[in-house]
């Protein structure tokens, strides 16, 4: 049973030292308001975290739908006592409150970034979406869904092609099962994959074609906005009669970057290297590509030599993540105000000069 869910030798060594306390493995299938459902070698079974381990567990160290983690059977419950070391993880800012870490997925190997081709394609949302799954440490695969619903198909994917870089993309419309062979390709018996995408982009839809029955509530979109509601309102991984699982997410419209520079740096490789070398005609050495005379880089910008549109999501996201980091670090946090006072002293003294020379 654990091995159809993706157990592995590499797990096995990782688990040893929980072997040695007795315990045994199991996967989590769903999580729901607390409490959790588990595959272990027995099969299904209900669970909750043990009292020591929920409250001595790191920010985002609970288990989430696809970590592995050490039980413990008791009346009737499994009693989760410990988190197997993830392999790759989904982190994101808690929605709403810009504080704390949130584990969308783990332990994920493919992630199917999910976009409709009926009015809700953004690029700049697959950007983020990318940088997250590089980061990750997953394999992404763009999937444009409602291929039915678009007049002009090839075009949407030649745009989202140019962003998406080496990742495949493929359109699929689950009414006429178009693409769905081709994204079955993409998943592997005993490796898993995630539905990433907003809600009313079809990732229920997606995962019942996939399966062949209704296994996901779905609904309709709003016809005023094209946007649609939420219908998964829990995460679940699901075995596909392939063999490869495949985890469904509620939408996420907010995608907050945590600590993704090496995932920013891989969706924007080709944009950091048309800057570097355009850099090397700006002016200024230490020129900032913003106002600065000179500018190799906004002369680029302006005669269209260099995508205005990436180069500002790029900037956006890379100080996105700097802010990020100012938040977790309190010394770069001093640091910085420091910096900003001297500032300020700076230039209220040269306005004193100033006045006093008038």
């Amino acid at each position: 049973m654990l091995t159809t869910y993706g157990w592995s030798r590499g797990l096995q060594r990782d688990f040893e030292p929980f072997a040695a306390r007795g315990l045994a493995p199991a996967r989590v299938i769903v999580q729901q308001r607390g409490l959790y459902r588990l595959i272990a070698e027995s099969g299904e079974t209900p669970a909750r975290l043990s009292g020591r381990f929920q409250h001595e567990a790191d920010d985002g160290g609970h288990p989430v739908v696809g970590d592995w983690v050490a039980i413990q059977a008791e009346d009737g419950f499994a009693l989760i006592q410990g988190l197997v070391p993830r392999r790759t993880a989904f982190l994101r800012r808690e929605a709403g409150t810009g504080h704390g870490v949130q584990v969308a997925a783990a332990n994920v190997d493919v992630a199917l970034l999910t976009l409709s081709l009926n009015g809700d394609l953004n690029l700049r949302r697959l950007e983020r979406y990318l940088a997250a799954t590089y980061e990750s440490g997953a394999a992404p695969v763009v999937v444009l869904t409602k291929a039915d619903a678009c007049a002009a198909v090839a075009g949407a994917v030649s745009q989202v092609e140019a962003v998406a870089g080496e990742a495949p993309v493929i359109a699929v419309s689950a009414p006429s099962g178009a693409g769905l062979a081709a994204l079955a390709d993409q998943l592997e018996p005993r490796r898993t994959a995630v539905l990433l995408g907003s809600s009313g982009v079809g990732k229920s839809t997606l995962v019942n074609a996939l399966a062949g029955e209704a296994l996901m509530a779905t609904s309709a979109i709003r016809e005023s906005d094209e946007r649609g509601r939420h219908t998964t309102t829990h995460r679940e991984l699901i075995a596909l009669p392939s063999g490869a699982l495949i985890l469904d997410t509620p939408g996420m419209r907010e995608l907050g970057l945590i600590d993704a520079q090496a995932g920013v740096a891989a969706v924007f490789s080709g944009i950091e290297g048309e800057v570097e070398a355009l850099a090397e005609a700006c002016r200024f050495k230490d020129c900032g590509h913003a106002a600065e005379p000179g500018c190799a880089v906004q002369a680029a910008l302006a005669d269209g030599r260099l995508d205005a549109a990436r180069f500002e999501s790029w900037k956006k996201l890379q100080r996105e993540i700097a802010h990020e980091r100012l938040k977790d670090d309190p010394l770069a946090r001093k640091a910085e105000q420091r910096e900003w006072i001297a500032v300020m002293k700076s230039a209220r003294a040269h306005m004193k000069d100033k006045r006093r020379i008038e």
